[in-house]
């Protein structure tokens, strides 16, 4: 499907620039030129696709459908799948979780939204595409979107309200903020367009610089480490492994542009694939920054709690699949 993106990338290192095949340099660059294009067509035609999903289901609608409508549980998957078609990293989801909050929706389906929201969304799933192909993706939406739906319903039984912060109660008796713009259902899509067309394009702007820094990473990744380099610490046979990447991750914070494109380089290095998603999964929705600004709205007791559920979840999910694939 992408040949003829390989052949481009073969032509401008080979050709134009002369360089000679299999040296570091040579494959490190051919790696940044296809995985760049390959990446940046598929996310504008997905986010596009996307930017018309948002359009029809505004944040506004789903916040008021979940908190007046009894799903008899299916609330929790409703939320996870909204995270789906919400493009946020973890930290910009935090004032979105302030706004189901307030806007009497339970905490627990806040929380499925809030855990799936920076891990499953259309710049993953486009850039999942690319790099690992239709089947993959398939299993990993899917198990992002259960991965915040039961860390939800196990955050609900924990009945952990009293642990928002004094700050989160002050606003909850207040009225709700205002929302921002609002497509009206009377607008056809071609004055939707504009306002779509807009938002691809500033998501691209906010997601294109992590792009290219991942694919740069990867790209000497690719071109410099040594086949099998870090199998021989995180083989599929080291059970430690997929908690030691989920751990290891949480210092440190990207989004899924930027993190994906090393998972990739970090599995055909030999690190097996749960292993390497788990390690993916803990820096896309378990990070510092993350946690400095759930500060504001959670006790430190309540962001404790919230980050072992989901980091016990994404050990299972490294685990699942290590199994599967």
């Amino acid at each position: 499907m992408f040949d003829w993106i390989q052949q481009i990338a073969d032509w401008v290192v080979f050709d134009v620039l002369g360089m000679e095949a299999k040296t570091h340099l040579a494959e490190a660059l051919n790696f940044f030129i296809y995985d760049t294009t390959k990446i940046l067509l598929l996310l504008f035609v997905i986010i596009f696709l996307m930017g018309i999903v948002n359009s029809y289901f505004p944040i506004d609608k789903v916040r008021n459908y979940l908190s007046r409508n009894k799903l008899y549980g299916l609330e929790y998957l409703m939320a996870s799948l909204f995270g789906v078609v919400t493009p946020f990293c973890s930290c910009s989801s935090v004032p979105l979780f302030i706004g189901f909050v307030k806007g009497g929706i339970p905490l627990g389906v806040t929380f499925a939204f809030l855990v799936t929201s920076p891990l499953v969304n259309e710049v993953a799933i486009g850039l999942f595409l690319g790099l690992f192909g239709a089947k993959t993706t398939l299993i990993y939406v899917i198990s992002g979107v259960l991965l915040g739906t039961i860390s939800g319903i196990i955050l609900q039984k924990l009945k952990l309200e009293r642990y928002l912060t004094p700050w989160v109660k002050e606003v909850l008796v207040n009225a709700q903020r205002e929302q921002d713009a609002f497509i009206s259902e009377k607008q056809t899509f071609r004055q939707r367009l504009p306002i779509i067309w807009d938002e691809v394009i500033k998501i691209l702007k906010g997601v294109v610089p992590y792009v290219i820094v991942g694919i740069a990473i990867g790209g000497l990744m690719h071109g410099y480490i040594p086949e099998g380099f870090f199998e021989q610490y995180m083989n599929k046979d080291n059970w430690l492994a997929v908690p030691m990447a989920t751990i290891l991750a949480v210092p440190m914070y990207s989004n899924a542009s930027g993190i994906l494109p090393v998972v990739q380089v970090l599995v055909a290095k030999g690190i097996p694939l749960g292993t390497a998603i788990a390690f993916m999964m803990g820096v896309v929705g378990l990070s510092l920054p993350e946690a400095m600004l759930l500060k504001k709205v959670m006790t430190m007791k309540l962001i404790g709690i919230f980050f072992g559920v989901v980091t016990l979840c994404i050990i299972f999910s490294g685990y699942m699949f290590n199994l599967i694939l």
